[in-house]
């Protein structure tokens, strides 16, 4: 499945999101394949043709509103494949089907309560670390390594970012993010993506200038990476990726990139590499993070930027400067989607 948050474009300032599962390859309906299903809708039909269903099952129960709200009441993902399968159209304009073309795309979860950013490509790191005339610490390939980063300024699709206050380096990081839907504390690493509910385009935004004055004293990232964190454009459940992995890979091998757009029409692909090149998988990832913890319902993993997936790594051979107002940024993982971000001046 493929499930998200939408609202009609034309739709008025603080319209509630929908939650919404794509349509297409369905079988028994008549919409076209870039068509969306109002799970809500759904819910409502299902439940009046089967009453039993609100006695019996806790989906029905009450109104389907966002991804975080079916989460808080305990039930995972998955659950929402009931309402696909019991839909069929009714004719051409049925109210229940959205078009692709009219509406906007929010944010995959809206609300995490918490966000965890790994480290998980070598190609990456070792760039880092060559960087500083180093080589990498032995202890980075032994234990999946993360910072927590801010969840209070989660993006969505086309909604702006913009360099914080004295930066003049912005720069993007492409991720794959993760959904827990679960509650999870101390998962063996076989079993923890058991407990991941789907995966989405990840942007780790990044002011690269503020980042390099915090990282002196070695605590971690703070206000240089805080501002911004792009998700989106859709969550994509696991089943969807499963044919797409090799035997002992950390990951899918699903093609990722980067490409900017600037403002004079200059279209350049900065960034190309594959999940299947990370040395960690989400399990491994899930595993560390709930080690003695416990991983909430909704909370977010960061896979950190795939090898060469940032200006820092590829800027003066690609694209020649650091990001600025007028560009677009779209980053692009196979399945999972394209997410795009106009880059702005700051608000006043």
């Amino acid at each position: 499945m493929r499930i998200a948050h939408v609202r009609e474009r034309n739709a008025p300032a603080g319209t509630p999101w929908r939650l919404a599962a794509a349509l297409g390859g369905s079988a028994a309906r008549l919409p076209g394949p870039n068509d969306w299903l109002d799970l809500e809708v759904a819910r409502r039909r299902l439940a009046a043709a089967d009453p039993n269903l609100a006695h019996d099952r806790t989906l029905f129960r009450q109104p389907l509103t966002t991804l975080d709200d079916h989460l808080a009441r305990g039930l995972r993902v998955e659950a929402l494949g009931d309402l696909m399968d019991g839909f069929a159209a009714r004719g051409e304009d049925d109210e229940a089907v959205l078009t692709t073309s009219d509406v906007r795309f929010g944010p995959p979860i809206l609300r995490p309560p918490g966000f965890r950013d790994f480290y998980a490509f070598e190609r990456h790191v070792r760039t880092m670390w060559e960087r500083r005339g180093q080589t990498v610490p032995d202890a980075w390939y032994e234990l999946p390594i993360f910072y927590f980063s801010n969840t209070s300024e989660i993006r969505g699709p086309g909604d702006p970012v913009w360099a914080p206050r004295g930066s003049v380096e912005l720069d993007f990081e492409l991720e794959i993010g993760a959904l827990v839907d679960t509650p999870a504390v101390d998962l063996p690493a076989e079993r923890a993506e058991e407990a991941i509910g789907g995966y989405f385009v990840m942007n780790d935004w990044s002011a690269r200038d503020l980042q390099r004055a915090e990282t002196v004293v070695r605590l971690g990232p703070a206000k240089g990476k805080d501002f911004a964190t792009s998700i989106g454009p859709w969550l994509v459940t696991p089943d969807e990726l499963v044919d797409a992995r090799a035997a002992g890979a950390a990951g899918p091998d699903l093609t990722a990139t980067a490409t900017v757009h600037a403002a004079d029409g200059t279209v350049t692909e900065v960034s190309r590499g594959t999940w299947a090149s990370a040395q960690f998988s989400f399990g491994q990832m899930l595993a560390r993070a709930s080690a003695d913890v416990r991983v909430r319902p909704g909370e977010i993993l960061g896979s950190g930027t795939v090898g060469g997936g940032c200006l820092l790594e590829v800027k003066d051979e690609t694209l020649g400067r650091w990001l600025q107002p007028g560009d677009t940024v779209t980053l692009s993982i196979d399945r999972l989607g394209s997410l795009t971000s106009p880059v702005v001046e700051r608000p006043g």
